[in-house]
């Protein structure tokens, strides 16, 4: 099997929760591919979304693209809804001035079917994310 991005929404992904939505930049855009798109916050912490995979992949590094995200909190599921999460990665950001912030994560126990990720707090108040790759392989399509 090879190895893909499996955050992209060409390979099947979807944003099937965000907290927040702004028609110019919706939760869509962090799984375009696009470095050009983003989703942003409107306010108020804690945010979250869910990635749905739509199969049961095995993730072995997370990137995560953002701007003013102080800390992530990152839950997994591998149930076939997006039910009984479980705290998997949690992290303090280091705030980077005029840059993206360019987040890399080696995952251990990286089998999962959805990702909720909570953006407990931030450096202003909005953040933005503006990519979630996940390196990793397909294992089994959901049955």
């Amino acid at each position: 099997m090879r190895k893909v991005d499996l955050c992209l929404s060409s390979e099947g992904t979807e944003v099937i929760l965000a907290t927040s939505s702004d028609e110019k930049h919706p939760p869509e855009n962090m799984i375009d591919g696009n470095p050009e798109t983003f989703w942003t916050t409107t306010g108020m912490f804690p945010q979250e979304f869910i990635i749905c995979f739509h199969k049961h992949v095995r993730i072995e590094k997370l990137v995560i693209q953002s701007y003013f995200v102080r800390t992530l909190r990152i839950e997994k599921s591998t149930s076939n809804e997006p039910v009984d999460f479980e705290q998997w990665i949690e992290r303090d950001l280091v705030h980077t001035e005029g840059q993206l912030q360019n987040e890399e994560i080696l995952a251990c126990d990286g089998h999962v079917t959805y990702l909720r990720f909570i953006i407990v707090s931030a450096f202003d108040h909005f953040a933005s994310v503006h990519s979630i790759s996940a390196e990793g392989m397909a294992v089994s399509n959901l049955s």
